[in-house]
Formats: structure tokens, C-alpha cells, sequence
């Protein structure tokens, strides 16, 4: 009977050990403000597109899903191998860091049997996951602005727009009353400033842009959770073993789907309104 100790490590555990080390070095705090700092350039301009385009993206991704389940499984993989989004920099970033580790676990032994197609669009995949939490992020914020300066929900910027206008217009009305801001505020209060469309859409965008600046640089507080909480770990771990199962996911991660709730919401909530009159 053989009474050697087993092993200290298997090529598991090694692997998930290298996982941990990758997540703390791009991922911790240290890493994700080396990682931001390549956002102070061009992608402050691709921030607001790329948000425009989400739910472009959304749509395309949830379209070649039901192709593949109805049988048309070419037509639904040419659309989830659409792209629309402009590649950030961060992206680039993180996309590189990914294929260097996935080249130091085939140097181990330790890499998935993929081919190198393969092996891109799983880390595309990953870097636009992560992307898609820190839009979760900016949506969180935006709901706790609602709260916290309306004391009401507003689960996407649509529902912001309204209440926002009306402070920008009610505070612009006070400090242009003729008679003082005392008296300006007491006769606002009264008769409410009436509110343009136009007005209410201007600060929407406005919103919409400064909530793409806010997207950009959510990472920071985002990916250190996520690495503390090992989110990053399973997210990275879970996509080694679909590329050992040779399994291509082809559902919208569920990063995008939350991503989009509350804009989901508002204009559900917009569409109910417009019915009811």
C-alpha cells in the first residue's frame, strides 16, 4: 500500500491559485487605479457612445439566443458576434492582461484546450461583463440620488430627468426673481415653474453624459468589491470551464440584463403613463 502523501497541489488548485493572484494584481485597489488612469483620454468620448449603444448591444445579444433556440443557430451566432461597442482603452488593457495570463497557464499546463478563437471571445466577453457591472454601479448611484434628493425611486436616468429638471428650473427662477431670492422662493413655491419637454430632454442628456463619466471610473470602487467578495474570481473561473467543456454560452450574462433594468423600468413605467393619459 502506497503511503506517499498526497500532493500539496494539483493542476486545479494551481490554476485557481494563479486566478487569485491575477484578480488581486488587476483587480484590487492598487491595480484598478493603474487601470483607470488609461481612461483619461480618448475613452471620456467613447464613454457617452458606448452607452447609447447598450441597449443596441442587449437586443443583438438576446436575439442570436432565441435564433439558437429556434434552430437557427448560424444566424444567432452572426448576431451574438456582433460588436458595436468602441473598444476603451481600460478594455484593451484588461484584454491583454487576460491572454497574457491565459499564455502563462498554457506555459504550466494549466490553460483550457481552446482554440485561440475561442479563447478571444471568451475574454471579450469577460472585459464587456465587467463593463456592464459598472453600469449596474451608475445605477445604483442614480437610484440613491432619486432617494436622497427627491425621496422617490428612479431606477434609471429617465425617472431622474423630471425631478432634476424641475430643481434646475426652480433654483434658475429663484435666483433671477425680481424681487429676491426670499420672496422668489415663496412665489415658486406657490405658482411651480411649468417645465418645457425640450427642458426635461436637454437634462436628460445631460444626465445621460455625465452618467457615462460616471460609468467610466465606477471600476474603481466596483472591481475591488468584486474582488474582495470574489466575484472577479468565480466570473473568471466559470469562464475557464466552459473552455474546458468546449460550451459556448450563448445567453446574455445576466450583468447585462441588470445593467438595463432600470432603464427597462422607466420605460415601462413611461409606456403605462403615456396609456393611461
Amino acid at each position: 500500500m502506497d503511503q506517499r502523501p498526497a500532493p500539496l497541489s494539483t493542476p486545479t488548485t494551481r490554476r485557481e491559485a494563479a486566478l487569485r493572484r491575477f484578480v488581486a494584481r488587476r483587480y484590487g485597489p492598487r491595480g484598478t487605479l493603474a487601470l483607470h488612469r488609461h481612461a483619461l483620454g480618448a475613452d471620456l468620448l467613447r464613454a457617452p457612445l458606448n452607452v447609447m449603444l447598450a441597449p443596441v448591444a442587449l437586443i443583438l445579444q438576446g436575439l442570436g439566443w432565441a435564433f439558437g433556440r429556434l434552430g437557427a443557430r448560424r444566424a444567432g451566432a452572426w448576431l451574438r458576434g456582433r460588436r458595436v461597442f468602441l473598444l476603451s482603452d481600460m478594455s484593451r488593457v484588461i484584454a491583454a492582461d487576460l491572454t497574457a495570463l491565459m499564455a502563462d497557464l498554457r506555459a504550466q499546463g494549466l490553460a483550457p484546450d481552446a482554440s485561440p478563437d475561442r479563447i478571444a471571445r471568451a475574454i471579450r466577453t469577460h472585459v464587456e461583463t465587467r463593463n456592464a457591472v459598472a453600469e449596474i454601479t451608475t445605477s445604483l448611484i442614480v437610484l440613491a440620488t432619486g432617494i436622497l434628493l427627491f425621496q422617490r425611486a428612479t431606477p434609471g436616468l429617465i425617472s431622474l430627468a423630471g425631478p432634476f429638471a424641475e430643481l434646475r428650473a426652480h433654483g434658475a427662477a429663484v435666483r433671477d426673481f425680481a424681487l429676491g431670492d426670499t420672496l422668489g422662493r415663496a412665489w415658486y413655491w406657490a405658482f411651480p415653474v411649468e417645465l418645457s419637454p425640450l427642458y426635461v430632454i436637454a437634462t436628460g442628456v445631460m444626465l445621460a453624459v455625465a452618467g457615462s463619466l460616471v460609468t467610466t471610473f465606477a471600476g474603481l470602487v466596483a472591481d475591488p468589491v468584486q474582488a474582495w467578495t470574489g466575484l472577479h474570481h468565480r466570473r473568471l473561473s466559470r469562464m475557464l470551464a466552459r473552455l474546458d467543456r468546449a460550451q459556448e454560452d450563448d445567453a446574455p450574462a445576466p450583468e447585462h440584463l441588470l445593467a438595463r433594468l432600470g432603464d427597462l423600468i422607466d420605460a415601462g413605467l413611461l409606456a403605462l403613463r403615456s396609456w393611461r393619459g
